[in-house]
């Protein structure tokens, strides 16, 4: 771990902010007054990385991060290890109760493009990835720098007060730092590793020799039989080529003969078919009787349409019922009309003779109004006179007359207006009453009157219409016309009429539906002839169709005059020529049982030569197949089939041989592939062995041990001018060889103060400088050593020891040198100084460079 960047805000004794850039120094010392703050920046990065410090004790004790005063405080650190830049943040906050909490605690990964001596913001602003927040940031930091909090104080940073820990520390608790410091953890995976190893190695070769195993025909006997097998296959190939060639010939002449004899038989079989239908006897005589059928409907039907005819002609001569009807009808419309005419012209009658009274009546309220209006005006001037008199006064001006008054006029009392109001107001009452009823009797009037008008115009026109149908013009001037019509004679002689209408269209349809029901059985007997014509022609293409079946047997011609009669002298003919056919049928299967005699014979003997070979010949290589004729299994089929079982014999012996000399490769393949994994598993478990965990780790470290010791022991002897050593003791305590005292051996613990700094000094340094040599990976190396005090022990030739061994632990300018003193002998010898003043407002940091 180098840091880069520190940042310190109201943390400790700094309470204004405050950034330390380490990004260009390898070796510094930190200088100030007692109390100033150097030890807080050694603390603040203790903390920056594991959230406590050495200085508190209990490392779960964060309060004294804040000054009393202070609310709250920020540490930043920005820092690099293992080839990667990280930042580090942690702030703390007090409650109301006074209580210090952790605020915030974060870790991320920085992009490491950005220069290390950029400002502290643009470093930390360039964030690669998060890595943890809150309590997992300490676990964390402890992963990427190798080193737990308890480790980092004894081989990093190295405290007020605790320089001694690593040399007084129990032998266990040395043996677990030098463990992380030299991933040592890395032999424990190598030796499981090798324990995966040894069982996969030992599970192949297994697996390598059960298939060795398996390959019992791997060996030159094996080979030897499948060629001699191979040569033996083909020599019979050879043999029965000929005798195969000779069963396909005599398969085509038995497909020939047979072909020739299916010929026979379907000649036969031709013959055979021809049969008289059932029916054709007795067709002709069904015929005739269709055909006497046929003609009597037809008589029938014919009948029947003359009587239709007669009764469609009778009714034609009668009149057209709808014109019957209609002529009804207007007979009974002008009888509505006439009597509705004489019903309207009595009211209007009546209504004439009631509106004179009704005049007379409003004429005489009319009277009684206007009397009543002007009584009621007289007394309204006799009320105003009155009003206006009782207003005047004597010798003022008359408001009327405008003349003075020379004396009041006397006014008798009138009679009451309001009594005159209401009697002219019944008065017109009655009057509008009386006008409206004659009003409503006038209009009735005249109502009627129109209607008895247009009553009167219809029954004329109705008359008319009746007079022009009975030929009598006295109708179109008669005024009601039935005065002078005969309208109920004339009402029955069109009833009559009409009823005779009906009874002739009763008759009428009973003949059609006669006529009808003759069509339809002369219809079905013809339709029964038809079929039988048909029948019978079906019947004579069936004879022409069957004549040609056997045209090329030497049938004779049809006579077309009798169906029976030519079907007769077919099938006399049929029998003279099957006679014939089928002694023709007989010698043709001698000639192919001959044939398929011979063939069988052949095959037995090629079958009997294949199972000497010991080429297994199947029951279906020589039956037919589903698709084959019985002649094909004694021929050329089973030809095929037999020479393809001596060429798959022969391939089988071809692989075989093929197969036994590459099962003899691959039994030399799996004998050469078992060796080499029995070999691996056996080193693999000799190495499991030596990297046991309770024998390999001890002896790691114990030589580990040794070397920091003996480098340690080189330093000492230097620093204490040659009187001290290091040892490793019997239970690897750290001892002190004492040249002063004869080489006496004693315990570490029993040096001085000054001493003891020197021998934890050297075993610091020794840690510092051999730990990237020591571990596993040679990724593990201790970037940084900060020395806080402990230098005033050291007397000058010692102390000038110690300064150039600092100088030359940090000029290599790999490892950063951290020194807190108050000795300026050595503070002078060291480059860059970072001096700490502190006053009434806190701690300030300056940097100053030689």
């Amino acid at each position: 771990m180098r840091p880069l960047k520190l940042h310190l805000d109201d943390f400790g004794s700094f309470r204004e902010p405050v950034t330390a850039d380490f990004s260009d120094v390898d070796y510094f010392v930190l200088v100030g007054p007692t109390g100033a703050g150097k030890s807080t920046l050694i603390d603040a990065i203790c903390f920056a990385l594991y959230g406590t410090v050495p200085r508190w004790g209990r490392e779960n004790v964060i309060a004294h991060a804040l000054a009393p005063s202070a609310v709250a405080a920020k540490v930043a650190l920005v820092f690099e290890t293992g080839g990667r830049r990280y930042a580090v943040v942690r702030a703390l906050k007090r409650d109301a109760k006074g209580k210090v909490h952790t605020a915030e605690a974060r870790l991320e990964e920085l992009v490491p493009s950005v220069p290390a001596t950029a400002g502290l913001e643009e470093l930390m602003s360039a964030v690669a990835r998060p890595l943890a927040e809150g309590a997992a940031v300490t676990a964390e930091v402890q992963r990427i720098t190798g080193l737990e909090y308890r480790f980092f104080t004894q081989c990093v940073v190295l405290p007020q007060g605790r320089f001694a820990e690593f040399l007084h520390a129990q032998p266990r608790e040395r043996q677990d730092l030098l463990v992380q410091l030299l991933d040592a953890e890395v032999y424990e995976q190598v030796r499981q590793r090798a324990v995966q190893e040894e069982g996969a190695a030992a599970q192949a070769a297994t697996f390598a020799r059960e298939r060795l195993a398996r390959l019992a025909d791997a060996d030159e006997a094996a080979e030897q039989a499948a060629e001699a097998r191979l040569t033996s296959l083909r020599a019979l190939d050879e043999q029965v080529r000929g005798d195969l060639d000779t069963l396909r010939s005599t398969a085509e002449e038995i497909r020939r003969l047979a072909a020739e004899r299916e010929t026979a038989r379907r000649r036969v079989a031709a013959l055979t078919s021809l049969a008289m239908p059932a029916e054709v006897p007795t067709l002709a005589q069904t015929v005739r009787a269709a055909a006497a059928e046929v003609r009597a409907h037809a008589a029938d039907a014919e009948l029947a349409a003359a009587e239709e005819q007669r009764a469609e002609d009778e009714l034609a001569a009668l009149d057209d019922p709808g014109v019957l009807m209609d002529r009804l009808r207007t007979i009974e419309e002008h009888e509505r009309v006439v009597t509705e005419l004489r019903s309207v012209e009595e009211r209007a009658a009546r209504t004439r003779a009631g509106l004179e009274p009704l005049t007379e009546r409003a004429r005489a309220l009319d009277t009684a109004l206007a009397e009543a209006e002007e009584a009621r005006d007289r007394l309204r001037d006799a009320h105003a006179g009155a009003e206006l008199a009782a207003r005047l006064v004597v010798g003022q001006q008359c408001p009327t007359c405008l003349r003075p008054v020379e004396r009041l006029p006397h006014h008798p009392a009138s009679a009451d207006l309001r009594a005159a109001e209401r009697h002219v107001k019944s008065c017109r009452k009655e009057a509008e009453q009386a006008r409206t009823r004659r009003t409503e009797a006038e209009t009735e009037t005249r109502h009627l009157e129109r209607a008895a008008r247009d009553l009167a115009v219809r029954a004329t026109r109705s008359g008319h219409a009746v007079a022009a149908f009975t030929g009598s013009g006295q109708a179109a001037d008669a005024a009601p016309a039935g005065a002078v019509l005969d309208l109920d004679g004339l009402r029955d002689d069109l009833e009559g009429r009409l009823a005779a209408v009906r009874a002739a269209e009763r008759r009428a349809a009973k003949l059609r539906q006669a006529a009808r029901d003759a069509r339809a059985r002369l219809a079905t007997a013809q339709r029964r002839a038809d079929e039988l014509t048909g029948r019978t022609d079906r019947l004579w293409r069936a004879l022409e169709a069957a004549r040609d079946t056997v045209v090329p047997l030497g049938a004779p011609p049809v006579d077309r005059a009798d169906l029976h009669h030519a079907w007769t002298s077919l099938l006399t003919w049929r029998d003279d020529t099957a006679v014939r056919e089928r002694a023709a049928l007989d010698e043709q299967d001698g000639r192919v049982t001959g044939a398929e005699r011979r063939a069988r014979e052949l095959l037995s003997a090629v079958v009997a030569r294949l199972s000497g070979h010991d080429v297994p010949v199947p029951g279906t290589a020589v039956t037919p197949a589903a698709s084959e004729s019985s002649t094909d299994a004694d021929g050329g089929a089973v030809a095929a089939r037999l020479g393809e079982l001596v060429a798959a014999a022969t391939a089988q012996a071809q692989a075989r041989l093929a197969r036994v000399r590459e099962n003899r490769a691959t039994a030399r393949e799996l004998d050469e592939r078992a060796r080499t994994e029995e070999e691996r598993a056996r080193v693999a478990k000799e190495l499991a062995q030596c990297l046991r965990a309770d024998a390999f780790e001890r002896w790691l470290c114990t030589e580990a041990l040794d070397l920091l010791v003996t480098a340690a022991s080189d330093t000492l002897r230097e620093l204490s001018d040659g009187q001290y050593e290091l040892a490793l003791g019997a239970r690897n305590e750290i001892e002190v060889i004492d040249h002063a005292e004869a080489g006496l051996r004693r315990n570490a613990r029993t040096l001085s103060g000054g001493e003891t700094f020197q021998a934890a000094l050297a075993l610091a340094l020794a840690l510092s400088d051999q730990v990237a040599g020591l571990s596993a990976t040679a990724a593990r190396s201790l970037d940084s050593l900060f020395l806080d005090e402990g230098f005033g022990s050291l007397d000058p030739a010692t102390l000038d020891t110690v300064a150039t061994t600092l100088e030359r632990l940090a000029g290599g300018r790999e490892r950063m040198v951290g020194v807190v003193t108050h000795v300026p002998a050595l503070a002078d010898r060291i480059p860059v100084r970072f001096e700490v003043r502190r006053d009434a407002k806190g701690s300030h940091l300056h940097k100053v460079t030689a």
